[in-house]
């Protein structure tokens, strides 16, 4: 079947999505046999991840603070990023020895995926009408989901050395460079008017209450994604060792499922959802089903592997189904001019809740044991849900709110997307 330009170029930005974000957790994906050879805690592998989350922040809040997102050609931002993960990946690969030196490259790692996610964002938001663009950014969100456990499936395949499973990922990742530099154009949708810099637009659409609901509704679902994404491999492996049922390597295709498979499955369906049924109703029932999830996974813990494993795909779809959506309502709320301003406020704000989740799941589980450690993530989609169900309620001319200086323009609510000028 051909595709059409449309369908082509979303696409490609959801392959170079997969590729590229394939970095993002190849370091996680190896913790098992880098604690045997670096003889690391659980502590200081937390720092495996939660440096590329402070990295992707630092990186995000400099695009926001410049504007990059918004001033410079999106697919070359991204191809540069790809580039700079990958990078930084196959140096940690070829030669770090310990902590001292992959910490700083993990680091490096996710100040440039910050050029890549958000930068996804806007180029998928170009090509989608407002009437597509649940199910569009669904789409990108499961490529993001599905990027990010590849590194599992990649260890799952066989007894591969950690070296080979994230030299594997930083090859991906320069092809993802690769294919946005040559392939991938802006659609339509983009704002070209010249954009200057505007710091001040990270705060003034707080000052919205569409806005300001949407991205509470997405920092309540941040505080747990990336926490079960990070943990959810050391809570198989827990549990299996209580049951004296252990699945060795085979571990990795069980997170691969839950997080891959079934968030690509979760995402499409939110996507479709958010446009069949609203953007708010959508969040909402993924987060009630999410934070549901967090509350029984203690009785989940110690049963039967296929028990188990039915539990995480509900899980793992659900908890990232409805990601799509808060970017989403996010794109469609906001000045068009600073579409990635916003979005890459959006994500950096949400990231650094992730490092707090990250650290402290480990922490609570040397405590409370490992049977109980994602209790401690069951506030976030509550919170999300009367967020998001506040949102639901929210008087749809709310929308058309005022904005002083900034000189945003409202959404005029044309078929075609368009807006109009509006000050007060």
């Amino acid at each position: 079947m051909k595709l059409s330009p449309r369908g082509r170029q979303l696409a490609l930005v959801a392959l170079v999505q997969v590729l590229g974000l394939s970095v993002w957790f190849s370091a996680t994906a190896v913790v098992p046999s880098l604690r045997i050879e670096w003889n690391l805690t659980s502590a200081s592998a937390t720092w495996l991840t939660a440096s590329v989350q402070i990295g992707f922040v630092v990186g995000a809040l400099a695009s926001t603070a410049l504007n990059l997102a918004d001033r410079i050609r999106p697919q070359s931002v991204m191809a540069a990023s790809a580039l700079g993960a990958g990078g930084c990946t196959i140096v940690l690969a070829l030669f770090a020895g310990g902590l001292s030196t992959a910490i700083p490259l993990r680091f490096a790692t996710g100040v440039f995926l910050a050029g890549i996610y958000p930068i996804g964002m806007k180029l998928t938001a170009s090509w989608s009408s407002p009437a597509q663009r649940g199910r569009a950014f669904g789409v990108l969100l499961g490529a993001l989901t599905l990027g990010s456990a590849l590194p599992h499936l990649i260890g799952g395949l066989g007894p591969l050395s950690w070296r080979a499973i994230m030299a594997a990922a930083a090859g991906l990742s320069v092809i993802a460079a690769i294919i946005s530099l040559s392939a991938i154009v802006p659609g339509p949708n983009l704002d070209t008017r010249p954009v200057k810099p505007n710091a001040r637009y990270a705060l003034a659409m707080f000052t919205q209450r569409g806005p300001r609901l949407a991205n509470l509704g997405y920092f309540g679902h941040m505080w747990e994604l990336y926490a079960l994404w990070t943990w959810l491999a050391v809570f198989v492996i827990a549990g299996r060792e209580d049951r004296g049922d252990e699945l060795g390597w085979a571990t990795g295709i069980v997170t691969f499922l839950a997080i891959g498979v079934a968030g690509v499955f979760g995402c499409l369906v939110g996507g479709w959802a958010s446009d069949r049924f609203g953007r708010p109703p959508a969040a909402v029932v993924a987060l009630v089903i999410s934070g549901i999830c967090c509350l029984l996974s203690p009785l989940f813990f110690a049963v039967s592997t296929p028990i188990l494993v039915a539990f995480l795909l509900v899980w793992g779809a659900s908890v990232i189904a409805d990601s799509g959506v808060f970017s989403t309502s996010l794109s469609e709320t906001v000045d068009p001019r600073y579409v990635g301003t916003a979005l890459t406020v959006q994500t950096a704000i949400g990231f650094t809740l992730t490092v707090l989740t990250i650290q402290f799941v480990p922490i609570f589980a040397n405590v409370v044991g490992w049977q109980y450690a994602f209790l401690l993530l069951a506030p976030g989609p509550i919170a999300g849900a009367l967020a998001m169900n506040a949102l639901r309620r929210n008087n749809p001319q709310q929308k058309e709110n005022d904005y002083d200086e900034f000189d945003i323009c409202r959404p005029s609510g044309r078929p075609d997307g368009g807006v109009v000028p509006h000050r007060r």
